[in-house]
């Protein structure tokens, strides 16, 4: 069997002297996985660059050289097996590896693991291994000198398209410049006589109603395997808690597996809300001739047929982008992922399964793993299996034309095959891409000809569509599955036609800067991207800087936490357009976070409206840009670095429940002349509602509607007996707004009439709730509400005598506690009941617009 020792302690690290200076090594102990940064953090030799201004007090690491060393034992026993190997699985990046003062192997990818051959280096009891890192900056440089030099990119610097390495370590609109460099990842040393090292697996759930499965599998044994005598293969296939499912042992090491299963024999894994996320193992073991295992390996498995599907739509042109995972047409709604630190190292597998909790909480099924970031830890995909969330997973490849040619190739082709072979068995990951945002780039730059297919890409303008048309599909075709999709976004016509493909809509807050009013006219077949920036919790912002003087959001510290260009005039605008607001840090925390609520559930309300059935799919998804920060900052997450939720993630959460209502509030004008004010007619305001259920049976229910005059009191109220048809929105209801007055011109005000939805079961539970009101609120004149809060534990009821918009709560002092609903509106005659774990009895602290603060 293969025997593995973690090199992890007795570690020290040092910044190699520069020739010809008088620069004396130091020496700090450390382990491993790390990186410079941190370690240096922990000795106390840099401040730490998320706080202040110190990001700009650190940038001498990344143009420094770095050496890593330690001793680590080797026995008799490990030295008499056929093959004793050293396991890098990260090393970022530009590596030297010597043992016992041999140099064993370079590298140059972060995202390869490497293994080398040392038996005939090493000796019994104490050996050295050195690694020698090299300036990532300079290396990079040097790459890009030699290799065509600068070409188009946005975000860091030019040369990080040369570099195998996480492009937003060089810095990004909302990430710092940290060039990292050291062992990322786990070192160990592996003896062995035989060692397994693939199996490849190809499993589907099949027929009509995708009741019957298949597996097959085959095993490639490592090539310095000693030889074979009579040794077979055993394969097992397990439930989870260790119950044998089927076992077969083959002939010889080169036959394959082909197991079919009737009904009832397996179980399929659907995703959330969808059906259970039902997992086996495979276990593998070679078997020598006296029946003893000397070799094994077992892999995840899970039976699920998930296919992209691009067909013609009904009354519109173009055609669906959607998934279906086991015949189920799944409406995706969800975020994009960053790394969660720019510091990889400090992320645990119970933070990355913590942020999955998270998404599931706020009714999240995908998540897409931008391509500028990292492939992730196995520790993110398990999570996503076994919470039935999905996966896009795009390629490291990020806003840029990239360069082309044999040698970084050769290392991207090792890459794909490498993260394909490591992916391809979570049925989380049902889609690779092949970049983002590339096509883009080369359509901006003018150097995208989409009517050359020629195949013969190298040499042109935009290199890289080799490695996104040629290299990568040959890949993820070869080992997997996987639907690969050449790009996000990409298809149709160019990269902004919302008919086909995916798109990133970003004519909100980029672009164009449209009103949010405006996403019905602003969507695709399935957005991959939009966002809306707001500020951290208050706590997280505290954290920025000891210094309170600086806890104002024009101060320099404020803005070195936050990379967007233009940050300031776009918040302001969307604020200035929506909202009365003040500036005290608070307060300006709070506008922008309920601003960023209302701008990205709006997004998802109405494009689920567009959700409306088989062959009418015309928005088929949304994943907000993003999900989570890599460090502290202002940005467009909708959780902060430290996994604290925004009032947006709670929008968001309620517009992604099974069963949604939603309201759009249109200006009609009943004259020819339309808004010219010397024409004569009529202006009237009009309401469309419809319902939303993801689940797969038809709902019944009955849609209570209700209007206030925000100055008066309640002017009508009616119920709407309603059949929510599943998977799919239906339309429920037309017409003007109740107690609305009909104007003449626009010098007569309309009045404040605030619409409010509830979808009651035949239980008189309410299935969901929404209300609209008229925008922009900076117009709106609130009253005293009356708020009345009643604390019974952890349990919080909530009671008004005039609509309340925008609820966000806190305590007065002390840690935070766990909210179960944030940004919330409301109305009299409609108590609505909140946890808050972690009370203990303090005090609430409520704002609210209209709260006097502004």
């Amino acid at each position: 069997m293969v025997n593995t020792t973690q090199i992890k302690d007795g570690w020290s690290f040092t910044k190699v002297p520069e020739h010809g200076t008088n620069e004396k090594e130091e020496w700090i102990k450390c382990s491993v996985p790390t990186d410079v940064h941190t370690e240096l953090i922990k000795a106390k030799k840099i401040k730490h660059p998320y706080k202040d201004l110190n990001e700009w007090d650190v940038q001498w690491i990344p143009l420094a050289d770095w050496q890593f060393k330690t001793t680590f034992k080797v026995t008799d026993s490990q030295l008499s097996e056929q093959c004793v190997d050293l396991v890098f699985e990260g090393l970022d990046t530009y590596c030297d590896i010597t043992v016992n003062g041999r140099k064993v192997g370079s590298t140059d990818n972060m995202f390869i693991g490497h293994r080398f051959a040392v038996k005939d280096l090493l000796k019994a009891g104490n050996n050295e291994l050195v690694l020698d890192f090299e300036s990532p900056k300079r290396a990079a440089l040097r790459e890009e000198h030699d290799n065509g030099g600068p070409m188009t990119f946005s975000n860091g610097f030019s040369e990080r398209i040369y570099s195998r390495k996480a492009q937003y370590h060089w810095g990004w609109d909302w990430g710092p410049t940290i060039i990292c460099v050291g062992p990322w990842l786990p070192v160990s040393l592996e003896s062995y006589s035989y060692r397994i090292a693939d199996v490849h697996i190809s499993s589907d759930l099949e027929g009509p109603d995708f009741k019957t499965a298949t597996l097959k599998a085959t095993t490639k044994l490592a090539d310095d395997s000693a030889p074979l005598n009579g040794h077979k293969l055993v394969y097992t296939l397990k439930e989870r808690d260790g119950h044998k499912v089927v076992e077969q042992a083959t002939l010889g090491v080169d036959e394959k597996v082909d197991w079919k299963f009737g009904k009832g024999e397996i179980e399929g894994w659907y995703p959330r809300n969808y059906g259970a996320q039902t997992l086996y193992e495979l276990e593998t073991a070679l078997i020598d001739r006296t029946g003893n295992a000397v070799a094994s390996k077992t892999s995840r498995v899970a039976f699920r047929h998930a296919v992209v599907v691009q067909d013609p739509l009904e009354g519109q042109e173009g055609t669906s982008f959607l998934f279906e995972v086991n015949g189920i047409r799944i409406f995706c709604g969800g975020s994009n992922w960053i790394p969660a630190d720019n510091f990889l190292t400090q992320i645990s597998p119970e933070r990355y399964r913590a942020w999955i909790e998270l998404m599931v909480k706020g009714n999240q099924n995908m998540l897409r793993v931008w391509g500028g970031g990292i492939y992730e830890s196995q520790a993110l995909y398990s999570a996503c299996d076994e919470l039935g969330v999905l996966v896009w997973q795009d390629f490291m490849f990020g806003c840029a034309l990239y360069p082309s040619y044999p040698k970084i190739n050769a290392s991207i082709k090792r890459e794909a095959e490498s993260v394909v072979t490591r992916l391809r068995d979570h049925p989380s990951v049902v889609i690779f891409a092949g970049n983002n945002e590339d096509y883009q780039v080369a359509e901006s730059e003018g150097v995208m000809d989409y009517n050359d297919n020629s195949g013969d890409y190298m040499h042109s303008k935009f290199p890289a569509r080799h490695i996104y048309e040629i290299l990568l599909p040959e890949v993820v075709e070869r080992l997997s599955n996987i639907h690969y999709h050449r790009s996000s976004p990409y298809g149709g016509k160019n990269t902004t036609d919302p008919t086909v493909g995916d798109i990133h809509q970003w004519n909100v807050w980029h672009g164009t800067q449209n009103p949010w009013t405006e996403w019905d006219i602003l969507s695709g077949r399935f957005v991959s991207e939009f966002g809306m920036q707001g500020y951290p919790d208050i706590r997280t912002v505290q954290e920025w800087t000891d210094d309170k003087s600086q806890l104002f959001p024009q101060s320099r510290i404020a803005v070195q936490h936050n990379k967007a260009t233009g940050f300031e005039r776009r918040l302001e605008l969307y604020l200035m357009e929506n909202y009365r607001h003040a500036f005290d840090m608070e307060s300006y925390v709070y506008y922008t976070q309920v601003m960023q609520a209302e701008c990205i559930s709006a997004a998802y309300r109405l494009w689920r409206r567009e959700w409306r059935g088989h062959g009418r799919e015309y928005v088929a998804g949304a994943l907000v840009w993003q999900l989570n920060d890599c460090w502290p900052c202002v940005s467009w997450a909708i959780c902060d670095y430290n996994l604290r939720p925004k009032p947006c993630f709670f929008a968001v959460a309620r517009e992604l429940a099974t069963y949604t209502v939603g309201i759009a509030r249109k200006m009609v004008h009943d004259n020819p002349g339309g808004k010219d004010p010397f024409a004569s007619g009529k202006i009237h305001e009009e309401i469309q509602l419809w319902g939303c259920n993801s689940s797969l049976k038809p709902k019944r229910a009955t849609l209570r509607l209700v209007s206030f005059d925000l100055q008066g009191g309640e002017v009508d109220s009616r119920d709407i007996k309603v059949d929510l048809a599943p998977n799919s929105s239906i339309e429920i209801w037309k017409g003007d707004v109740p107690g609305q007055v009909v104007r003449r011109n626009e010098g007569s005000a309309p009045k404040a009439i605030v619409v409010q939805a509830r979808l009651i079961d035949d239980k008189g539970a309410v299935l969901a709730r929404y209300s609209s009101w008229p925008e922009p609120f900076k117009y709106l004149t609130f009253p005293d509400p009356s708020l009345k809060i009643q604390i019974k534990g952890d349990e919080v009821t909530l009671s008004c005598s005039k609509p309340m918009k925008s609820l966000v709560f806190d305590v007065e002092s002390g840690d935070e506690c766990h909210w179960s609903d944030q940004t919330i509106d409301l109305f009299p005659g409609d108590p609505q009941v909140i946890t808050a774990k972690g009370l203990n009895g303090r005090k609430i602290k409520v704002r609210h617009l209209g709260d006097g603060s502004a």
